[in-house]
């Protein structure tokens, strides 16, 4: 049976390169292709489930056409649906113009190819789309504020460190190639720290457990910096050599003490000593932050406080040293999106609007005017589940005239479409993808056709493009021709720039960036307008607004009331991800729905005794903003005051998170502050 080497385009951080095999058109077996130094170990159970996947009864296979008037879809061919997709584009062209079309492309696949959305659109006359982004913008934007660059050593020189310090990241679920080189660094005598509200799987190995009271991450910081400065544990050399604002940030420091930090933090004064200690006397030392604790109003202020501690010992630029949270040096077709690419603008030759915050995306779509928006194309992402506000998100979804999706499944936003249309997967046509761990580029390599009338997205546009009467020497320019031929001629194209990137080197299995750097910043030339680590930022004063060293002010919580007379207090609502899907993708598979069970909302046993609430109890979760139902779970691990709920139920399962938490930004990056929405929780008595 024929065996294909490809490379998995999820918005993960692994991005695995695989090894598949194929026996009469269908997916037969999944495994690791050793050839990835970061991903050999083996495939996740998401990577395995792609057998399901690509051929899931449920999968969409044909365009779907509203039923007028009611909540159901029927099957129509291609010549129909474009046809009735063109009419509404020449109309909204004429009047009111070609931005009352929003165009919302998500991360849900990684990939060259995804660019010839914007090329459609331009070549249309122009739309409205969304700045910002869900994920981690505050974090690369407090890292390129500072570094310069969002860049970190390769996975495999971990096992180097002596210290790792895992600061809101569980990789044993979310990163799960990355445990590997904690594990190998532990075997060398490397001590790991976690910081995390839960004891999580990753927190188990863990020589130091801190659990600070969520979204005060930024005063344990200082804490421990405090203590670095007065217990001369200040790499004073590498400072005078690569650091700007020095002085500056020991004197905000002072403000920290330890007791103070702890108090802030609700955890023991020795727990900051302990850590402090940690950092100060045992190198190289390796932070290694997750998204969770950036996805507050006060996150990007945070993050730089974090960084300054790698900064302050001198652990940039070494071996088994370094600040890890996000690494583009794939980032040289600009297929991954840079942190300036998350500004709002509207000026300028493009016709294309950017004025949409993603994480203000229902209100700021019903507010937009000049045009007004009147239609709707998604792509790559499910707005209406992983969007904060997500009540608001569906009333501005309804109130358009005419609403595209393209997504392989029904899912909550294509629910809400006029017309669906059917998504390749990742194994239905080529293309090249980057990373954001690992330094690989690779070739997602197309191994077989797709089913029924599924059609590749550049098909679709250069279709479109053909029926709005874009001349064919145009489309010819802008798109690659529908054969497999074509489309590795294009990708060739875009690969022309790099010698060492060709489609041939490709196809023998993944290639290092010609940015790839081992380590980090080992020249010490640090990419920020100094040319130094900028503890004070001018630029972040300038941009954003805030103080232009690190600080630290309460995260925003909502709402801001007390609970009904009589009820417990509310809990602190915060929705991690979960190893068995990445965001809603894969909640609809069987296999995994089968391992995953039913939503859980876990709370801690005292908070749980309170509320009358028992072990798989259903309960409910509730504010202002919405409803949830899942089932709980007791963990003795995780910290008082606090439910946990994963992110990406859909909502037929009841566990919809985002139906309570709140449209608003983070202080940097323009990011989504999904965490500090405060939830009243009691028993389903239903």
């Amino acid at each position: 049976m024929p065996i294909f080497s490809t490379a998995c385009p999820r918005n993960c951080y692994s991005t695995c390169t695989m090894r598949v095999e194929v026996e009469g058109g269908r997916l037969r077996r999944i495994e690791a292709d050793p050839a990835n130094l970061a991903t050999s170990p083996g495939v996740c159970l998401k990577g395995l489930s792609y057998v399901e996947r690509v051929a899931s009864p449920d999968r969409l296979r044909t365009p779907l056409v509203r039923v007028p008037g009611t909540d159901r879809f029927a099957p129509a061919g291609w010549g129909e649906v474009l046809e009735r997709i063109a009419a509404v584009l020449r109309r909204l062209r004429a009047a009111p113009g070609p931005r009352s079309v929003l165009y919302y492309a998500g991360s849900g696949t990684k990939g060259l190819l995804n660019g010839l959305g914007r090329t459609f659109w331009r070549l249309y006359g122009g739309c409205t789309t969304t700045y910002g982004d869900l994920c981690w913008p505050a974090g690369l934007e407090a890292t390129r504020l500072t570094l310069g660059a969002n860049e970190h050593n390769a996975p495999w020189d971990l096992p180097n460190a002596r210290l790792i310090v895992l600061w809101g990241k569980n990789p044993a679920e979310t990163n799960i190639h990355q445990m590997p080189f904690v594990e190998a660094a532990i075997a060398r005598g490397a001590r790991l720290v976690a910081i995390d509200p839960r004891r999580t799987p990753s927190a188990e190995r863990a020589d130091l457990l801190i659990q600070p009271r969520p979204g005060t991450d930024g005063a344990l910081a200082f804490g421990a910096a405090h203590l670095l400065v007065a217990r001369g544990h200040v790499d004073r050399e590498f400072v005078a050599a690569h650091v700007l604002g020095y002085d500056d940030f020991c004197a905000r420091v002072q403000e920290f003490p330890p007791a103070r930090a702890a108090e802030i933090c609700d955890v023991p004064a020795a727990a900051v000593e302990e850590l402090a200690e940690l950092l100060g006397t045992v190198k190289p030392a390796t932070v290694v932050a997750g998204f969770g604790m950036q996805r507050y109003t006060n996150s990007g202020q945070t993050m730089r406080a974090m960084i300054a501690l790698v900064a302050l010992t001198g652990n940039l630029g070494r071996p088994g040293a370094g600040w890890q949270f996000a690494n583009l040096q794939t980032d040289v077709f600009g297929a991954v999106p840079d942190p300036l690419a998350f500004y709002p603008s509207a000026t300028g030759d493009d016709p294309i609007r950017v004025s949409i915050s993603t994480a203000r995306l229902g209100a700021e779509m019903l507010a937009t005017r000049e045009p007004p928006l009147r239609m709707a194309w998604v792509e790559r992402g499910n707005p209406l589940l992983q969007n904060p506000d997500s009540h608001r998100v569906r009333a501005a979804f309804r109130a358009l005239e005419f609403r595209v999706v393209v997504d392989q499944f029904l899912t909550d936003t294509a629910r809400e479409a006029d017309v669906v249309l059917p998504a390749k997967t990742m194994f239905e046509q080529s293309d090249v993808i980057g990373a954001y761990w690992h330094p690989y580029v690779q070739l997602k390599r197309k191994v077989l056709d797709p089913p029924g009338e599924v059609r590749p997205e550049s098909e679709i546009w250069a279709a479109l493009a053909r029926r709005l009467g874009v001349p064919e020497a145009e489309v010819a320019a802008a798109f690659p021709g529908s054969s497999d031929a074509e489309v590795e001629a294009w990708l060739a194209q875009q690969l022309a720039r790099f010698p060492e990137l060709t489609l041939a080197r490709l196809r023998a299995g993944p290639a290092l960036s010609p940015a790839y750097r081992a380590v980090a910043f080992a020249d010490g030339v640090f990419p920020t307008p100094s040319g130094r680590i900028e503890l004070r930022s001018a630029e972040a004063a300038r941009r954003w607004g805030v103080d232009p060293l690190p600080d630290y002010r309460e995260p925003v919580r909502t709402p801001p009331d007390a609970p009904r007379a009589g009820a417990p207090a509310l809990l602190e609502l915060l929705t991690p991800n979960t190893k068995n899907r990445i965001h809603s993708q894969f909640a609809n598979l069987r296999s995994l729905r089968d391992v995953e069970g039913p939503p859980r909302a876990s709370l801690h046993p005292a908070d749980a005794h309170e509320r009358g609430i028992a072990e798989d109890d259903p309960v409910r979760l509730r504010n202002a903003r919405g409803e949830l139902r899942a089932r709980a779970r007791l963990d003795h691990g995780q910290r008082r005051g606090i439910v946990f709920v994963p992110n990406g139920a859909w909502s037929e399962d009841g566990a919809a998170v985002n139906r309570c938490s709140e449209g608003r930004e983070t202080d940097l990056g323009h990011g989504a502050a999904f965490h500090g929405v405060l939830v009243e929780v009691e028993r389903d008595e239903r």
